[in-house]
């Protein structure tokens, strides 16, 4: 995964809906989510920041599962219009 794949499927995000004030992103560590260009996005979006430490799994297992749920019980029956949106929103199948 490539900082310019994450942080164009950020921006399509959020043109498609404008996050509420104060919104928590919630991302891994990677570099492509520590990527300058990525973070100007977050912080023009006024999205707050959250990343787990680094090396210590047990930050990111409440958040995998929280995410994991979100996306299968929001988005299981919702059908996209195109993959891109669809990988945006990090659904796949």
């Amino acid at each position: 995964m490539t900082k310019e794949l994450t942080g164009k499927a950020l921006f399509m995000a959020l043109r498609s809906q404008p996050p509420p004030a104060g919104l928590i992103h919630h991302s891994a560590r990677g570099s492509q989510y520590c990527a300058y260009d990525y973070r100007v996005i977050q912080e023009q979006s006024g999205l707050k920041t959250s990343m787990s430490r680094k090396g210590n799994c047990y930050d990111n297992a409440p958040m995998e599962i929280f995410w994991g749920t979100l996306k299968n019980e929001s988005l299981s029956h919702y059908r996209f219009k195109s993959r891109d949106i669809s990988s945006a929103y990090g659904k796949t199948d």
